[in-house]
């Protein structure tokens, strides 16, 4: 039920020209300018409304940009918009010289292909979403000609969701230029009537905001206009570039006379239910917190910090207690404690005296915290009308205990049996998130990500602030057997003070007279049900204030919701049960036009009379660090790495990614079982790697069907005298002479001069020479009674460019630039993939197009990379012929 204050919309507008270059507007006094007012660059950017329809709080949020080219030559212009994580965009269209080019929403496969088809044929096809702390950012750019006009069009949608007892609409304004005519309109229309709406902007003065910001709310109605003038946007008196640049906000609430308030229209239902003046309910609160050495410095200052003031927020009849867990786990006390003010001062005692240490035993700390809230209900020794939680905080993935993410859940899921909700807090990036999420949603709670940031301290308060309220537990709505269908989720473990809960559904009889609904749980000293009765009729009328109204917006709610819960379900969801969900959330992404992770719009602009495509998609809350965006080669999403990479992976299957392409090359090398292949090679810097392959067990020798893998590597460095060798059961080290020895079920880092070896248990291994030069082998464990299948490695090349221009090898011979052309794409033997002609090296090829899987950043699932299969073992493509790169041992 928490959630994190919801924005409704959000614009940054054009901030990618300015990155170009193309909106540089130094401040000059008015007499000394060369180009006409809001010209930048020959663009003129001449109109920017944002739209806002705002119906029983669901958001419909248009963003229109119009701009001209008064430039002699073509231009290029982009449209920027920053969206809420939270929003699904609707429609996008491009209209150029009075023709629109709209976007389309598909299954993402199939946009996916229509894109792959784009990148092939050699047109330019762009990334138009991508993911940011809160917000996600729509991307296109276009190339206008002389004299042409353009107008960006997006529409996107939302359900605000209630926090701290208010909606908010958060609006990132960004024009970076001056714009004639700047507009933000905000339509607010609640049956409830509107109770309060207000309106700030961080980066305007209250005088000058005052001038350019019209607001008021009457009965049902509300609206905000903020319209500066020119002279209202300049940074000073006589510059010309602007001050519209921070959040302009917009708060408001509903009048809450009846605890609940049920809508319909069309045959679809909405209820709101948020009760106010009920007392707080006790909560007895586990904070688990990790202490592992990751921890250390400003991380765990601003974890202190945020406990200590959270420990000055606990009110008399809580209880409580810390768990920290490291390498190992420590409890403050041995049971709960009451927050007695004594108690406290005790409390943040402990909480000072915090400090890092080791490693990370998740499974531990967690399993110790559930254990501790069962025996206090069960002894007895917290109020039987009082509720339970636990909250953990973590900035890592598990590495010492039990680290295997499913057998954590399984522990956490079975210990807490369903009786209260766990929390999980995700610090930074590095750590698998997903995992956390899944744990945290399958036990009732959720998953947020405290972001490295000054303010990470607060983002815990605010989470903490969130949940630290119950008003009710085990909340049921219940409504009368054989009246509704398609109803959202009905029944909750909390309601807390400041948020709201919204069940949506659809009636089975539209001509239906009254409709009750009942929403029953338990408080702080009784147990409670609550009663709304509507007319169908009485609500008929209220319900037609048409202008203020956008058509089906219920049915689109009940759309947002069912596709948003069905999303969640999915995540714990496996084999026909996942196919199910997944099936009926695509279903309805489709039906209602919503951008969600199961579909894309493909967008198609002029770029040279020739149509291009561009994919916006819905980005998941995975890694956000730099290089694991770099790792996600997913077609629908394409930036050209820092880095490119090469890597061999599963039946060795060699993938060269070719950035200036967007776009990889594969091929395979089939060899006996035995054969040791070279793959980098650098007299320069003295670099070497080679691999040894093996084969299935039983030694399969049909060479058509056999699956053979790298079984053995040989990194070394004759410069350095050091060599390692790695196979699925240790890693052997020599500096000269001296041997160290690791397994992989250690997690260790080993440095010297020039040299950093990480063995990260069970999972990969980072080795890095310098600065310039980082591999990563990834550990593949199969089922140890596997009758065909044994373990075997990947081997992967993130960083090259301090190899030198002579390095060589199956893989090092790519590391300079090379380049290739596709065309004649053409139905192959198999119908799912196509054949092609590629020419490359002076060679002209028949290739197919497949994909191969990058494990890096998930060695179970990995992600799909799409490529040209190129077939007789590189013939053509390689130097040579593939026996030219077979040694006669590992070193």
């Amino acid at each position: 039920m928490a959630s994190a204050w919801w924005p409704c919309l959000i614009l940054a507008l054009l901030s990618g020209l300015a990155a170009s270059g193309f909106l540089r507007s130094p401040s000059r006094p008015l007499g000394k300018r060369s180009l006409p007012e809001g010209v930048s660059n020959g663009i003129e950017v001449y109109s920017t409304k944002i739209s806002c329809k705002v119906t029983s709080r669901f958001a419909h949020n248009v963003v229109t940009t119009r701009a001209v080219n008064r430039a002699d030559t073509a231009k290029e212009v982009s449209f920027d918009v920053e969206l809420p994580k939270t929003a699904f965009i609707t429609n996008f269209t491009l209209t150029i010289d009075g023709v629109t080019y709209p976007g389309n929403v598909k299954e993402k496969e199939v946009a996916k292909k229509q894109y792959e088809k784009a990148v092939s044929q050699g047109k330019t096809a762009g990334l138009v979403k991508a993911s940011g702390r809160k917000l996600e950012k729509f991307t296109v750019s276009v190339n206008v000609a002389a004299g042409s006009k353009v107008t960006f069009e997006l529409t996107y949608e939302e359900l605000l969701k209630r926090h701290k007892g208010k909606y908010e609409m958060y609006l990132k304004v960004q024009p970076k230029q001056l714009v004639k005519h700047f507009e933000i309109e905000a339509d607010i229309y609640e049956p409830q009537g509107i109770s309060t709406l207000d309106a700030e902007a961080s980066f305007i003065t209250n005088d000058l905001l005052g001038s350019a910001l019209t607001k008021s709310f009457s009965g049902k109605k509300g609206r905000v206009s903020f319209k500066p003038s020119l002279d209202q946007q300049r940074s000073c008196p006589t510059c010309t570039d602007s001050l519209l640049n921070g959040d302009f906000i917009i708060t408001y609430d509903v009048n809450r006379e009846s605890p609940a308030n049920v809508q319909i229209v069309n045959g679809y239902f909405v209820h709101f239910f948020a009760p106010q003046g009920l007392p707080v309910v006790p909560k007895n609160v586990v904070f688990v917190i990790d202490v592992s050495g990751s921890m250390h410095g400003r991380k765990m200052e601003q974890t202190k910090d945020a406990l200590l003031k959270i420990l000055g927020d606990m009110k008399g009849e809580d209880y409580l207690n810390f768990i920290l867990f490291s390498g190992d786990v420590i409890t403050w006390k041995d049971d709960l404690v009451q927050a007695t003010p004594e108690n406290i001062e005790e409390a943040r005692t402990f909480v000072k005296n915090i400090h890092d240490r080791g490693l990370t035993n998740i499974n531990d700390g967690l399993l110790r915290g559930i254990s501790m809230l069962n025996r206090a209900r069960e002894e007895h020794r917290v109020p039987e009308r009082s509720t339970s939680i636990i909250i953990m905080l973590t900035d890592g993935d598990a590495n010492v205990g039990e680290s295997r993410p499913e057998k954590i859940q399984e522990n956490v899921r079975n210990a807490i049996g369903g009786k209260f909700p766990l929390y999980n807090l995700g610090f930074g990036n590095n750590l698998n998130y997903n995992f956390l999420e899944s744990m945290a949603l399958e036990n009732h709670g959720l998953a947020r990500r405290i972001y490295e940031d000054s303010d990470a301290n607060l983002q815990l308060q605010g989470f903490y602030e969130e949940v630290a309220n119950p008003l009710l537990t085990g909340v049921e709505v219940e409504y009368p057997e054989n009246t509704i269908q398609d109803l959202t989720q009905n029944a909750y473990q909390h309601f807390y003070d400041g948020s709201e809960i919204v069940v949506a559904g659809r009636l089975l009889d539209k001509d239906m007279n009254n409709f009750k609904a009942d929403v029953k749980g338990h408080g702080a000293t009784n147990d409670l049900t609550f009663t709304e009765e509507v007319d169908m009729k009485e609500m008929e009328k209220a319900l037609k204030e048409q202008d203020y109204i956008f058509g089906n917006y219920i049915e689109r709610l009940w759309a947002y919701l069912t596709i948003e819960q069905l999303l969640e379900k999915r995540k714990n969801a496996h084999g026909e049960e996942k196919e199910k969900l997944t099936a009926q959330a695509l279903d309805l992404s489709l039906k209602y036009h919503f951008v969600t992770p199961l579909t894309s719009m493909v967008v198609t602009k002029p770029e040279d009379n020739e149509d291009q495509t561009a994919i916006a998609d819905k980005p998941g809350e995975g890694p956000v660090d730099t290089e694991a965006a770099r790792s996600m080669a997913y077609l629908t999403s394409y930036q050209p790495p820092q880095n490119p990479y090469y890597y061999v992976d599963g039946d060795p299957h060699f993938i060269i990614q070719v950035p200036q392409k967007d776009d990889a090359i594969c091929f395979n090398i089939d060899e006996d079982p035995g054969t040791v292949l070279r793959l980098i090679q650098d007299p320069i810097t003295g670099l070497t790697v080679n691999g040894q392959i093996i084969g299935e067990k039983g030694g399969n020798s049909n060479s058509k069907t056999r699956k053979t893998y790298f079984g053995k590597l040989g990194i070394a460095n004759a410069h350095m005298d050091f060599r390692m060798e790695v196979t699925p059961e240790k890693i052997a080290l020599w500096n000269g002479a001296a041997q160290s020895t690791f397994t992989w079920l250690d997690t260790v880092t080993i440095t010297q001069d020039g040299l950093s070896v990480t063995i990260n248990r069970k999972k990969n291994m980072v080795i890095s020479f310098g600065d310039g030069v980082t591999f990563v082998v990834v550990l593949h464990q199969v089922w140890k009674k596997h009758p065909v299948h044994q373990d075997f490695l990947g081997f992967y090349v993130v960083d090259s460019h301090r190899m030198s221009a002579q390095t060589h090898g199956l893989l090092g011979q790519f590391f300079q630039p090379f380049d290739f052309k596709v065309s004649d794409i053409h139905p192959g033997s198999d119908p799912t993939k196509p054949d092609a002609t590629m020419v490359v090296k002076n060679h002209r090829l028949t290739v197919t197009r497949g994909s191969q899987k990058d494990y890096r950043k998930d060695v179970n699932i990995g992600t799909k990379v799409a490529c040209w299969f190129v077939h007789n073992n590189g013939q053509g493509l390689i130097d040579g012929v593939h026996s030219d790169y077979i040694i006669p041992d590992l070193f």
